[in-house]
């Protein structure tokens, strides 16, 4: 057996990886053509490079195909219900940093808070015949931290692209999306809830509880929980 680690195929969360592995003496590169999707260990025996889009990687994990992954908080989280149960995070690497929110529009002078987006909710459908719609990716994540808050009045809308922009394109009325800096909300004058922080997320290390770990699989492990701690 070989002990898998599965890490984001491309951009700046591949590159940030390899920087962060290279710096505690674990050399992580591509292999072959950029569309191979190949990859390569060194500095560490009995470790098998997978290169994966950073949502496969939580579908894995949880199945144990990989017995460590690279991804974001946010997709662990939204992905795998009962996340605690088949996954647990090893190491925070502080880069991708990205809080995931809740934002009204900003003409929205009155709606500052969860109650009072409750309040309008319940008057918006009143008035329009349907539910106050919110855009999104995180089902899982918004309906959990609606429910908790105690809002209902809504509909969630799928959105997997430019969901900053479904308030001005009239196809929803609020979102709920993954930020930085903020620049974006302004931009589509969008400003976030008071209290409209669902999740702080950023890239973190991975061990599957499903995964199979033998002896050397097992030895390895610990020798590299060792080198990166």
């Amino acid at each position: 057996m070989t002990l898998k680690l599965g890490v984001p195929s491309k951009g700046r969360l591949m590159e940030k990886t390899f920087d962060w592995f290279g710096t505690r003496g674990i050399a992580l590169q591509r292999t072959g053509s950029e569309r191979e999707y190949a990859g390569a260990v060194a500095g560490i025996e009995n470790v098998a490079l997978i290169l994966l889009s950073a949502g496969e990687i939580p579908r894995e994990l949880a199945a144990g195909r990989l017995h460590l992954g690279v991804t974001g908080t946010d997709l662990v989280q939204e992905k795998l219900a009962l996340w605690e149960q088949l996954v647990e995070p090893l190491e925070e690497l502080a880069f991708g940093q990205a809080d995931l929110i809740l934002a009204v529009p900003q003409a929205w002078q009155d709606v500052e808070s969860l109650d009072d987006l409750d309040a309008v909710a319940a008057a918006f459908r009143a008035h329009h015949g349907h539910r106050l719609r919110i855009a999104t990716k995180y089902h899982r994540l918004v309906r959990n931290f609606l429910r908790d808050a105690g809002v209902a009045d809504y509909a969630l809308v799928d959105s997997q692209g430019a969901t900053e922009g479904t308030v001005k394109n009239e196809t929803a009325e609020a979102i709920a999306d993954i930020t930085s800096s903020g620049e974006t909300l302004r931009a589509n004058h969008l400003k976030i809830l008071s209290d409209g922080l669902i999740l702080q997320s950023q890239a973190t290390l991975w061990r599957s509880r499903t995964a199979p770990l033998e002896g050397p699989d097992r030895e390895t492990l610990a020798e590299l929980t060792r080198r990166l701690g």
